[in-house]
């Protein structure tokens, strides 16, 4: 069964053009959404996965129809091929349901694999790069408590700036006045609790 996709941007646009189009290939139900191919959510086109069946094509005016990007695409043609369903373009006249066009799922997939390996190769050469440089990964280490309420007193003094008290500690900006803010708050509970008993 061929079953098509069909997609606009934005509501000026027409889908008519489309709809023409995969109706003449030979369509018997069409998918349509009003979104752009960025948006991860689009409704028309989960209702068609769950619609199609082993066997079945899907067919697309062009490939831009089905996604912007080759990373989402080669997420999708290898989707469709888990599920065993076909693939036809009428502007890129490809056809994974072919003989030749199978070489296409094989394609994609090959290419799938290397971005994943080039992510992989990418991440290790980053680790190892801040492992010379002196650095471990992760999240950096918390102060002590004493290094905590150095902080605190230092930017009660006024006498540094907050780069500079960072800088001293090693910390970052959103560490520093994390630690202000649990160091206010307990101050205020221990105020309220004083209160309280007198």
């Amino acid at each position: 069964m061929l079953v098509g996709y069909a997609r606009i941007s934005t509501d000026d646009q027409d889908l008519s053009l489309q709809r023409d189009a995969l109706t003449a290939a030979g369509c018997e139900q069409i998918f349509e959404d009003r979104m752009g191919g960025a948006t991860a959510d689009r409704p028309g086109l989960h209702r068609m996965f769950q619609y199609v069946r082993a066997g079945d094509t899907i067919v697309v005016w062009r490939l831009d129809r089905l996604s912007r990007s080759l990373k989402d695409l080669i997420d999708v043609v290898t989707q469709l091929e888990h599920i065993s369903v076909g693939l036809q373009s009428l502007q890129e006249s490809l056809d994974t349901t072919s003989s030749s066009g199978k070489l296409i799922f094989h394609i994609f997939g090959a290419l799938a694999e290397f971005e994943r390996t080039l992510i992989r190769e990418r991440t290790q050469a980053g680790l190892q790069a801040a492992r010379a440089r002196g650095r471990t990964g992760g999240h950096p280490k918390a102060l002590t408590m004493e290094q905590q309420a150095l902080a605190v007193r230092l930017y009660a003094e006024k006498q540094h700036t907050v780069a500079h008290i960072c800088r001293l500690l090693g910390i970052s900006k959103p560490t520093l006045y994390k630690y202000l803010a649990a160091y206010t708050a307990s101050q205020s509970a221990s105020q309220a609790e004083r209160t309280a008993h007198e």
